[in-house]
């Protein structure tokens, strides 16, 4: 059976203190930093349980950028990073069809993207065999800088129609 890993991290929360401001260029505000912080701390953790990490993949958009700089000291050196445009997304579907071209050989993959496009995917995802702690978690919300973790039984291909269950679903004032 091929089991895959995936870590949905949504971007700490943003400085909306500049007016115009577009929304892509958005800065982290200082409790977004701080919360970043603390999920990298829990990507740590996250390290010492198999399969490593083999992509990150992050939206352009700046605070997405700014978080993950903030958690990549707790990331494998070598994990390569992939920044695309087309993951400034917030509907689903879009962040599916990108995760299900995966290639094969990857076998766990973080995003570091956006709501509510990472809380659809991962509400979507979470079947049969959940850890119920973190499936009443993400019922309420997924707030920023919060991280859900997810087994995928199966390729990358048939993601959403794979039998996929949430691990763990972090926020960072639980940590």
């Amino acid at each position: 059976m091929i089991m895959k890993r995936l870590l949905l991290l949504r971007h700490g929360k943003s400085d909306w203190s500049t007016p115009g401001l577009d929304d892509a260029e958005r800065p982290l505000a200082a409790r977004g930093e701080r919360a970043a912080g603390r999920m990298g701390g829990r990507l740590a953790q996250a390290a010492l349980t198999l399969p490593a990490l083999d992509l990150v993949l992050c939206s352009p958009a700046r605070r997405a950028r700014e978080t993950l700089a903030l958690i990549r000291p707790a990331l494998p050196e070598a994990v390569p990073v992939h920044e695309e445009a087309g993951l400034y997304v917030f509907e689903p579907d879009p962040l599916l069809g990108r995760l299900r071209a995966l290639e094969e050989s990857l076998a766990a993959v973080l995003v570091v993207g956006h709501n509510p496009a990472l809380e659809q995917v991962a509400r979507r995802l979470a079947g049969p065999g959940s850890d119920p702690k973190a499936l009443s978690r993400l019922a309420i919300k997924f707030p920023t800088a919060a991280l859900a973790e997810l087994w995928i039984e199966g390729p990358w291909s048939t993601l959403a129609e794979a039998p996929s269950r949430l691990i763990a679903f972090d926020r960072p004032r639980d940590l």
